[in-house]
């Protein structure tokens, strides 16, 4: 594969690289490509040296797939062009999640809707990702009615910028700021722009971008987002009304066994899922599994995850392998 990372200078686009690497995905031509500023920039990938190009040479240099993570504008500009070239576009940011054209796609929940004629994919957001792996199979068995979602977001969400800002507070250190109020020992109930009825655009992804990858706009969902001072993941609490009963043991090993879950919930040893303990994995940890006291067949977990792994570049990097093993992108160049 000639694989394009346009971002390739950026937080989640460095985690590509490593998660290509790690994966061994057949990488047999590389193109690293960043805005203007960054071109010319020499990068390292399994022990070679990687000259960045812009975005229109790397069009040129016609990809079978481009994982993108470069904002919303660049992909709505570039996307396109890599597409008319016969790229398969696979991107990161919210510019075609809700494209109703465009599939929004978590392999292990939707991969096998892929067709060669996908030429841009659309990465759900960090957020949903790591939930709909752990409630996808709950809600095949169980139908769910409701949720009500309070996520715990790290600040590598929001990028480097963030991250200096975090270091700079910590070490008393006058800096750029990325968020309003300092981060460093707070918790800012404000992740993105504000939108509709009081709502932030990251709040209204969970729901939005939920109803389409499980196919089911009737769940009844509602989110409050929360940017905590912490680097290693997001973590969310999810409260589920279902439509059926069901058994904790039940739900418990449904879980386990559900591909990219790993259930880490022995409250008597005091093992539950942590950013600490997430960041740099790639699984979806879920603990804290217990019955909400207050309502018929509801539900409470606890689910975290690295939120630039599952939640952004593995994700990307799955997709991508699902149409390299189902022969989806050879088809579509050679088409």
């Amino acid at each position: 594969m000639k694989v394009a990372v346009v971002g390739a200078t950026g937080m989640v686009g460095n985690v590509m690289l490593q998660v290509l690497a790690e994966r061994n995905f057949p990488v047999s031509e590389l193109i690293l490509v960043a805005s203007e500023r960054s071109v010319g920039k020499q990068m390292q990938f399994k022990g070679n040296t990687y000259t960045v190009v812009g975005l229109q040479d790397a069009v040129n240099m016609k990809p079978d797939i481009a994982l993108f993570s470069a904002g919303g504008s660049t992909s709505l500009e570039w996307a396109p062009k890599f597409a008319e070239v016969g790229t398969t576009v696979i991107d990161n940011s919210s510019a075609w999640r809700m494209d109703p054209e465009k599939k929004l796609v978590v392999p292990e929940i939707n991969a096998s809707a892929l067709t060669e004629n996908d030429k841009i994919i659309a990465n759900p957001n960090c957020s949903t990702i790591q939930m709909v792996v752990a409630l996808a199979p709950l809600h095949e068995k169980y139908n769910m009615k409701r949720l009500v979602i309070s996520t715990y977001q790290s600040i590598t969400g929001t990028g480097v910028k963030a991250v200096e800002q975090l270091e700079n507070e910590f070490n008393n250190v006058e800096g750029e700021m990325a968020y309003p109020y300092q981060i460093h020992k707070n918790a800012i109930p404000h992740c993105d722009v504000f939108e509709d009825a009081g709502y932030t655009k990251e709040e209204l992804k969970l729901v939005r971008e939920t109803h389409k990858i499980l196919n089911d706009a009737s769940i009844g969902i509602t989110a409050t987002a929360v940017r905590i001072p912490v680097v290693g993941g997001h973590s969310e609490a999810i409260n589920i009304e279902f439509e059926n009963e069901f058994e904790l043991t039940d739900v418990t090993k449904l879980l386990s066994e559900t591909p990219g879950v790993v259930v880490k919930d022995d409250i008597e040893n005091n093992q539950y899922p942590m950013p600490f303990y997430a960041e740099g994995k790639d699984d979806v940890f879920v603990g804290r599994i217990r019955r909400d006291l207050s309502q018929p067949n509801s539900l409470n977990l606890w689910v975290v995850s690295d939120n630039l792994r599952k939640g952004a570049a593995t994700n990307a990097v799955q997709i991508a392998e699902y149409l390299v093993s189902h022969n989806l992108v050879n088809e579509a160049v050679s088409a």
